[in-house]
């Protein structure tokens, strides 16, 4: 493909070389130091004169390419690159000149300018095309630059994402091992019950939750969950939950909604009147906009609950990495209750 690449590339430079030779040798009516397409000598003496006209062009073109500019003046060798230039062009200038001064007894062209006048529009004009080269290849080392820290600006996102994303797994693992672990003994037909969807539950974020995912699955993922918190926490509390969805295949990157949710179980109030105990879990999407409203009561003690833990900070920077400037978390503690909102653009 690279070959392929490459010899694309030489054909567009040939290709334009050439438009350039016979548009100004043949197509448009040019004069060049003494030399013309159009006389009524019969001959077509700047043909002649721009074949080693264009030769000079095209090396100092490709000697600011391939050597002036990444040899010396990308080696932040700037003073040697200025001097290095302006002297090659005055060499291949004086040549140039030299040649037509051939040509102009070759065709006994006798009406030009003096040497010095016929040397210093050459040194102009190949100064030009020296100029032309600099900024095609610093134009190019740019673009690869800046594509090459994109990948790398892509690559330390992606890097990121894994890590985060596998911080998830033992956080949940920790969690659902603590709930079973203080089942067993209690109530341990409930155990069992919760170790086997605890288990689908981490099926899933092991097996099926790729780079992005049909938000029905994901949905169904939180429906599981909350259902199996609801039947270890019992009567303990007044759960309150609702999911709606009007795209069930929009995709959604996996494993954002779940911390939140595990957050408000976790940190839930344990009041002795269980009716003050409240978590509610709103998930809704519309239009590709997907909400999620999530609150929980607390106990009011100091350093017993925190905004946050490690679930919620992985949430926000995944948000942060996946869905700049696409998605709005709000977390807050009102009245002993916590709020969770969020609004993704899918």
């Amino acid at each position: 493909m690279s070959n392929i690449k490459s010899i694309k590339k030489i054909a567009l430079h040939l290709l334009i070389w050439l438009l350039n030779y016979l548009l100004f040798a043949f197509v448009v009516h040019s004069d060049w130091n003494g030399f013309d397409n159009y006389s009524d000598t019969g001959y077509n003496t700047l043909a002649f004169a721009y074949i080693y006209g264009l030769v000079t062009n095209i090396f100092l073109f490709y000697a600011q390419v391939f050597w002036l500019v990444p040899k010396i003046y990308m080696q932040r060798k700037k003073a040697k690159f200025y001097v290095l230039s302006f002297s090659i062009c005055l060499v291949v200038s004086l040549i140039e000149t030299y040649f037509d001064y051939i040509l102009y007894d070759v065709f006994k062209i006798y009406d030009t300018d003096g040497f010095m006048d016929n040397f210093s529009v050459t040194v102009a004009v190949n100064l030009l095309y020296s100029a032309a080269g600099f900024y095609y290849i610093f134009r190019l080392a740019h673009k690869k630059s800046e594509k090459e820290k994109q990948l790398l600006i892509e690559e330390s996102f992606k890097a990121e994402l894994k890590y985060l994303k596998a911080q998830l797994n033992p956080h949940f693992l920790f969690n659902g091992i603590n709930n079973v672990y203080h089942l067993i003994g209690k109530n341990d037909t409930l155990a069992k019950d919760t170790l086997l969807q605890f288990s689908e539950l981490l099926r899933y974020q092991l097996y099926e939750s790729g780079t992005q995912i049909i938000l029905e699955k994901e949905l169904d993922f939180v429906l599981q969950y909350i259902k199996m918190e609801k039947t270890r926490k019992g009567s303990d509390i007044q759960l309150n939950y609702n999911i709606e969805f009007e795209n069930p295949t929009k995709k959604i990157v996996p494993l954002l909604l779940i911390p939140i949710i595990e957050n408000a179980f976790k940190h839930c109030s344990n009041h002795i009147n269980n009716n003050d105990n409240i978590i509610d879990i709103k998930i809704k999407e519309v239009g590709g906009k997907l909400s999620l409203h999530c609150t929980n009561t607390f106990d009011n003690v100091t350093g017993k609950h925190d905004v946050g833990g490690i679930g919620l900070i992985n949430v926000k920077r995944r948000l942060s990495l996946v869905y700049p400037d696409k998605h709005e978390l709000t977390i807050s503690k009102k009245n002993s209750r916590f709020m969770a909102d969020l609004i993704i653009d899918l």
